[in-house]
């Protein structure tokens, strides 16, 4: 059985008080108590604070390009489909940059875990809107507030039919960890979006005002019904849902391609003869 020590990287370079912290903490004791060892997994992430979580945790890494998060993980999940696949990223990185990846992911149904850190800033580049940022909210970019509106996350995920949406909490480490056991348990695309104040950037959704706010959704909820689903996810304010919102049990993208349904294609023969035999024909 693995340990928190195996999954011990590099000293976190975050912020003190950096929700990041916790989101670190849940995610490698989710790891321990689900007995995954480091080298059953790997993790993708693009640029910004989140990006940098696979550093600071033991397993296979590819840090790659802002926002290219997704078609990274896609393409190592579907090379080899026994190795469970994660991606992580920050609000900008994902709902930014890679918005159009995520749309096709969520698609697709491709058997990725995707936990994105929504801090509602950009941090890394000092704290401008991302798309999670409250309209109206002034930042040192925008001097007269954002005049865009708030992206929501977890109705864009319903309205997609994602198959597993759900919100967790970095001030709720326990409740956390149970939200990515039960996304890497899931057969299928999980979006896992967790706010995380940004201690430095963000001075308005600090701790204090996610605890006055967010709540546990009932245990007798059924994230199957699509319809209370999208209700539940519209929740925004006064008070902000934690939990499961949404799931399904659609097929995912690898069940559906023949050439690796029955083997991973990192165990299949390779006659580099074929390939060359190819290529005469066009060069």
């Amino acid at each position: 059985m693995p340990t928190l020590e195996d999954y011990k990287g590099q000293t976190p370079a975050w912020c003190p008080g950096c929700g990041n912290f916790n989101i670190l903490r849940s995610f490698n004791e989710a790891m321990v108590e689900m007995g995954i060892e480091p080298h059953q997994f790997t993790i993708v992430s693009g640029i910004g604070q989140a990006a940098k979580f696979p550093h600071y945790t033991k397993c296979n890494t590819f840090n790659g390009l802002h926002g290219r998060t997704l078609p990274v993980a896609t393409g190592i999940r579907l090379a080899n489909h026994e190795m469970i696949v994660m991606a992580v990223a920050g609000d900008g990185d994902c709902y930014g940059e890679g918005g159009n990846h995520l749309l096709h992911a969520i698609r697709r149904n491709v058997n990725v875990k995707l936990f994105v850190h929504d801090n509602q800033v950009y941090g890394l580049t000092k704290g401008q809107a991302s798309p999670t940022t409250g309209e109206g909210t002034k930042t040192k970019n925008q001097p007269f507030g954002v005049f865009s509106s708030q992206l929501n996350p977890m109705a864009l995920g319903v309205a997609l039919d994602c198959s597993f949406v759900a919100r967790g909490y970095a001030g709720d480490s326990e409740h956390l960890k149970g939200l990515i056991k039960e996304a890497v348990h899931h057969k299928g695309f999980a979006l896992v979006d967790i706010l995380q104040p940004c201690v430095s950037f963000n001075k308005v959704n600090t701790y204090k005002w996610y605890g006055e706010r967010v709540y546990h959704i009932e245990p007798e909820y059924n994230p199957e019904d699509r319809l209370k689903a999208f209700e539940r996810s519209l929740e925004w304010g006064d008070k902000i849902p934690l939990g499961i919102i949404y799931r399904n049990n659609r097929h995912t993208y690898e069940d559906m391609i023949p050439v690796i349904k029955e083997s991973p294609l990192v165990n299949q023969s390779f006659d580099l003869s074929k390939l060359e035999a190819a290529l005469k024909e066009f060069y």
